[in-house]
Formats: structure tokens, sequence, C-alpha cells
């Protein structure tokens, strides 16, 4: 995920510095798309990489606190884009994402059977965003965003009554959360690259709780929430 925030960076670090100096130092800068945005309805898709954790309380203190390692993701989508204002958009973006976290629970045992538990997760997700676009530049606009999102996880085992005694881990198939971003619209000659940054801090409590009420594993959970990376590359 390191590498990919630093591409990221890259990228729209060389943009942005190409497309200044074409503006600054050309009289007549050619203005790419210039009708483009002024569209009602527009419709594009992404690609992208994601960093899911997850954030516990407890209820009652802990001395070590379990332990996630994250891995890096993928995330694929479509969005439809709604022009509300000039400078204020409605955006949906249902896409499907791909990510897995190990937890590591401490003080459980030395065996691997019951201190690790893999969290695959398949998410289709369902986000509602606000984009709140600067005024554009020659061929770059910058834009905030941010919103609500509801997702629905595909390999939650919400329906499995083995728990993880039986070493199933489970968690709610629907959680919602909001998310907030900043990203830059590049116009180009035939279309608009815009790569994206954005956080997703979980609202709702995903866990299932284990059928013994004082489970080692889930007994001393008040809330478990997902957060996450996501970078995205959107083409429109």
């Amino acid at each position: 995920m390191k590498k990919a925030v630093i591409l990221f960076l890259l990228v729209l670090a060389t943009k942005g510095h190409s497309q200044f100096a074409k503006n600054m130092f050309s009289k007549d800068p050619i203005i790419n798309l210039e009708n483009w945005q002024k569209q009602r309805i527009y419709f594009g898709y992404y690609l992208g990489f994601n960093s899911f954790d997850f954030k516990f309380d407890y209820k009652t203190p802990v001395q070590e606190d379990i332990q996630v390692k994250k891995t890096t993701g993928f995330n694929v989508g479509v969005v439809a884009d709604l022009r509300l204002q000039e400078y204020i958009n409605l955006r949906f973006e249902p896409g499907l994402y791909y990510t897995k976290r190990d937890l590591y629970f401490p003080g459980i045992s030395n065996k691997e059977s019951d201190y690790l538990r893999e969290v695959n997760s398949t998410y289709i997700h369902f986000p509602l965003l606000l984009k709140f676009s600067a005024l554009r530049t020659g061929n770059i606009r910058p834009y905030l965003v941010g919103g609500m999102s509801t997702t629905l996880n595909l390999s939650s085992n919400s329906k499995s009554k083995d728990d993880n005694f039986e070493q199933k881990f489970r968690v709610k198939q629907w959680t919602a959360a909001y998310e907030l971003g900043l990203g830059i619209d590049i116009f180009t000659e035939y279309f608009i690259f815009s790569p994206s940054v954005r956080g997703m801090f979980g609202i709702t409590d995903e866990l299932i709780r284990d059928n013994t009420p004082d489970s080692p594993w889930t007994g001393n959970i008040d809330s478990m929430k997902s957060r996450a990376l996501l970078i995205n590359f959107t083409f429109h």
C-alpha cells in the first residue's frame, strides 16, 4: 500500500507539473474537453487499491490489543455523476472490493488455530457522495469528496451456527460508514483521468459474538468497526 500511495503522489506531481508549466508558459493553452463537466449526468469507471483495518473497542481495558495484519486489496466499479451546480456534484460509485485481514488474539494459546483468524472479505460497496470541485485551472481541477456508504459483505459467515470454537470468525452482512477524500480531475484530449485517495470510517459494529458469552475471542469486544484507505483511478 505504501508503494501505491507513492505512485499516486508521483502521478499527481508529474501531471500537475506538466499542466502547470503548459498553462504558465503557453500564450494559448489548449483546453481539453471544455464543456464535458457541464453535462447534467455522465458516467465512468474506476480501478484501485485498498487497505482495510479493524478498530476495536473493549468492554474492559486490555494489556494487549488484538493485532490486525493488513494486506493490499483491489477495487473495481462504476461511477454515475449528477451535476447539481457548477461546483457540486452528486456521485454514486457502486463497486466490488476485495480485501484480507489476519487477526492475532493475544494470550489465548500458542496454537495457531486458536490465536489466528483470517478474515477474507468480498464487499459490494454502495457509496453516495458529494463532490466539491475547485475552479478549473487549465486542464486541472482539484476536488474534495465526502458522504455515506453501505456495504454488503458476501463473505460474512453471518448465517453460520459455528463460531470461534470451531475456527469460524463471523461478521455481519451489512455495515455503514462515512467517507472523506480528495482528488484531482485531469482533462486529457479524449477523457478525464481522476486519481483520488479516500478514507472510509465504519460507524456500525460488524462483529457477531460467539455463542458463549465469555468467549476469549469476542467476549470482551464492545465494538469492531472497519477502517480503510482507498485509492481509485477513475476514467470518464
